[in-house]
């Protein structure tokens, strides 16, 4: 293995391991935050519906990353297959990667900011809730098939 692989490779690990960890803060640090700022801020209140728009910001903001990363994926990935490192298991946890973040970057995220735009009635809908319940999953199945990515990757390396 020359020096470009083992640079590219350990690039991959470290976008993998670092949007997993964007993936968590997010989801299990971030969003409890928000959400909960009368137990944390006296006499403040942020209702749900502003806590909602600071948090569509933020996911606006971190969808950049997850394109770069459904890009990045892609690209290595390809390569990978085109010098026959191929592995079910990391061919589907890299589908489901790709195909998480573009649904939640390219899908979720701008219906939800779109819906918040119009106004908190639209935020009371059964269609907001479905939607925001999909792309809590959607974030979810992302988180676990970054986990397996990065694993299988791992050990397909230190195989190698």
């Amino acid at each position: 293995m020359n020096k470009r692989n083992i640079y590219l490779d350990f690039s991959y690990l470290l976008v993998l391991a670092a949007s997993f960890g964007g993936v968590l803060a997010l989801g299990a640090i971030v969003a409890p935050v928000i959400f909960n700022t009368d137990k944390l801020l006296m006499g403040i209140l942020l209702d749900n519906y502003n806590a909602g728009i600071i948090m569509g910001e933020i996911f606006r903001r971190f969808s950049y990353w997850i394109y770069f990363l459904a890009a990045y994926v892609v690209v290595y990935e390809a390569l990978m297959y085109k010098q026959g490192q191929r592995d079910n298991i990391v061919l589907v946890s890299a589908f489901l990667t790709v195909a998480t973040s573009l649904m939640f970057s390219a899908v979720y995220a701008p219906k939800i900011l779109a819906m918040q735009s119009i106004g908190s009635e639209a935020t009371q809908s059964d269609t907001f809730a479905n939607i925001h319940i999909a792309s809590e999953i959607d974030f979810k199945i992302l988180a676990v098939a970054l986990v397996v990515l990065f694993i299988r990757r791992l050990m397909l390396l230190r195989l190698a």
